[in-house]
């Protein structure tokens, strides 16, 4: 085989579908690629012919020209295959495996994995600890928006799905276990949600939608999702969340008392991260969200912030921020007691159980994200779309296999 198109970051606010070649069990060198990682061998890799992958808004981060992403870099980390080649070290993965790929790429090997701690994995990016597919300062492992792709260390790593036919019958529910849902899962559960929890959820985005959904499965008596966008907050609350439309509203302890009777919920989730906006029409403010879920957390609370934050933002409205410093009220959380949960996600912490909750029916993540399907070469308008604000996961089907 030899063509294998894909989605490249052309420059700020550009992407394009090209060919970039087919894959090899091997990292060559390319955008992105740390001098060390060029020509590493992964033997204990598998190709995947791709049936899923999905637009992320931390890919939109980069498209928009708010990281140091490389132009030509492949994008897409959020990934569900069929294997169609087997490395030579690889034991129980086979050929015609339908899998669910984690956005973190680990190799099983080192005290990170071996503590569960995938999303730090200390050997697959020399730059620093933990990796993922298509993104900038990651290691340069070629993004998965594209026909075919490499996944290494593949017996670690895949997520095989128990029956083909089951699976596919699923896939728009299923495509989410590589990212979104557990990174949601994770924020709900890092913030401590349980049976009863009263939840405010900042961010009505997919990953937003994917945290309230998740605090729902968890128990939660009330989940809140504030946004600046109506159309994407009609999408939380149809499937049973409270909104704050903060466009409309800046003082969110008056309305989280209209909904409770209280001024403040038992945990929140971060699920902006740090292009957040200010409430109104005040513009960006980076800090604002966390600032915000301390306000109106209660004493001894607990905050999830899946919300990606970032160590070099060349857009960002001040020099502080330019290099991920914020004008975040530590002194608030410390008073109060809070506790932080921040970092990549750990997607194989969640994905089985995730996937069971799927396959039961229980769990109904496509429905709750608006899972929306495209073909590969309607991807540039996909990033136009979510840019814009739509209220749509858009799901990319490279082969048309979904159509069929």
């Amino acid at each position: 085989m030899s063509g294998n198109k894909g989605v490249v970051y052309k420059g700020a606010g550009k992407v394009a579908v090209e060919d970039i070649g087919y894959p090899d069990l091997v990292l060559k060198d390319g955008p992105g690629v740390p001098k060390a990682n060029v020509g590493r061998k992964c033997e204990h890799g598998v190709i995947l012919k791709v049936v899923t992958t999905n637009i992320c808004g931390s890919d939109q981060h980069m498209v928009r020209g708010r990281t140091t992403a490389p132009e030509g870099l492949v994008l897409g980390h959020e990934i569900t295959g069929e294997v169609v080649e087997v490395g030579r070290d690889v034991e129980f993965i086979q050929k015609g495996d339908l899998v669910s790929v984690p956005f973190n790429i680990a190799c099983g090997r080192c005290v990170m994995c071996k503590e569960q701690k995938t999303h730090v994995c200390l050997n697959v990016n020399p730059d620093r600890p933990g990796s993922a597919y298509g993104y900038v300062d990651m290691g340069g492992w070629v993004g998965g928006q594209s026909e075919y792709v490499m996944v290494p260390y593949a017996d670690f790593q895949l997520l095989k799905f128990p029956d083909k036919d089951q699976a596919m019958e699923k896939i728009l529910d299923l495509t989410m276990l590589s990212d979104i849902f557990p990174t949601g899962f994770h924020g709900a559960y890092t913030a401590g949600v349980k049976p009863g929890s009263t939840v405010y959820i900042a961010g009505a985005g997919p990953v937003g939608l994917a945290a309230a959904h998740s605090a729902q499965l968890l128990g939660a008596s009330a989940v809140i999702v504030g946004d600046l966008n109506e159309q994407r907050l009609e999408q939380a609350r149809s499937f049973g969340c409270e909104t704050i439309n903060l466009r409309k509203h800046d003082r969110i302890g008056e309305q989280i008392t209209n909904i409770l009777g209280e001024p403040e919920v038992d945990c929140a989730v971060d699920c902006v991260g740090f292009e957040a906006s200010g409430h109104g029409d005040q513009g960006e403010a980076p800090a604002t969200v966390l600032n915000t879920i301390m306000d109106i957390t209660k004493v001894g609370g607990k905050l999830g912030i899946p919300g990606l934050y970032v160590t070099e933002d060349p857009g960002a409205v001040d020099a502080d921020a330019k290099v991920g410093s914020l004008k975040v009220r530590i002194g608030l959380g410390w008073a109060k007691a809070h506790t932080f949960v921040t970092g990549q996600t750990p997607v194989m912490q969640y994905h089985r159980s995730l996937m069971k909750s799927i396959l039961s029916g229980r769990a109904q993540i496509a429905k709750a994200v608006n899972a929306t399907v495209i073909d590969l070469d309607q991807a540039p308008k996909g990033y136009s779309d979510f840019d814009s604000g739509v209220a749509k996961k858009f799901v990319i089907d490279p082969h048309g296999m979904l159509s069929r």
